[in-house]
């Protein structure tokens, strides 16, 4: 039987390719509020042009991953392709990718899925509260697949490995 795996553990997959088992957020980006990001010029120039996970310089040696190299997150919700951020700034074990990142910009297919690579939700799955139950509120008129007002399934573990540098799309 297996053991447990922990934050930050290294480990290998069938197909013999290291992977880490990371936390996974999804925290607003600093730098932009949705769609600002696409149609102003001092947004663009931080951006990587397409999708990014940043992860601690731990985690991407356990993986063979340098800075803004193609990696792979997964589990059982969902693939995302994205470019690895790897800095001194991020502690071991957890990796954040920023909310509403433009989706249509350089997301290849996933070597997991054969898919286009998913947004930042693709990861997490929705958990409800008590709070949510109790009826007649404003969490039960909220936009379609969104349910309840809290932030609450922001945090999932996920596996991240690199994959092939060259993409498809």
């Amino acid at each position: 039987m297996n053991s447990p795996r922990h934050y930050g553990d290294q480990h290998l997959h069938d197909d013999g390719r290291a992977e880490v088992t990371v936390r996974y957020l999804t925290p607003h980006s600093k730098w932009s509020i949705h769609s600002n990001y696409q149609d102003n010029k001092y947004m663009l120039d931080l951006s990587r042009g397409g999708p990014t996970i940043w992860m601690s310089t731990a985690d991407a040696e356990k993986i063979g991953v340098k800075d803004n190299e193609w990696i792979e997150a997964y589990n059982r919700n969902g693939v995302v392709a994205a470019r690895a951020v790897v800095t001194h700034r991020m502690p071991e074990g957890t990796v954040y990718m920023h909310h509403a990142q433009d989706r249509n910009v350089n997301v290849p297919k996933t070597e997991v899925s054969g898919v286009r690579g998913g947004i930042h939700n693709s990861l997490t799955r929705l958990l409800l509260k008590p709070t949510h139950l109790a009826g007649g509120y404003a969490q039960f008129t909220y936009a379609f697949n969104y349910y309840g007002p809290t932030g609450n399934q922001r945090d999932e573990v996920t596996v991240i490995r690199r994959r092939s540098q060259q993409v498809e799309y």
